[in-house]
């Protein structure tokens, strides 16, 4: 082989080495991060269950939507989570 032919593929080795390794560092320093923040940041609580008053009071407000914008919301909710969402609550802003 020629020695440029040679100095060239000794730098691709280089390179891809030196690639691969800082990948692995990001992989890493990734995997880290996660579990340092899954040790010491605590989880957020979920709400409790609404109360029988609240829910009359929900139930005043679902009526206040007419049905069709209803069931177009629920159709858009069905296809953007494909079938695993569900809505819990409508509010107007």
């Amino acid at each position: 082989m020629s020695d440029a032919l040679s100095e060239a593929l000794l730098i691709l080795a280089v390179g891809m080495i030196t690639v691969f390794a800082i990948l692995g560092l990001v992989v890493l320093s990734g995997q880290v991060l996660i579990r340092v923040t899954n040790r010491f940041i605590p989880e957020v609580q979920v709400a409790k269950p609404l109360r029988s008053s609240n829910r009359s009071n929900l139930a005043k407000k679902r009526k206040a939507i007419e049905k069709k914008k209803l069931a177009a919301i629920v159709a858009a909710v069905e296809v953007v989570t494909g079938g695993q969402g569900h809505i819990e609550r409508i509010e107007k802003i």
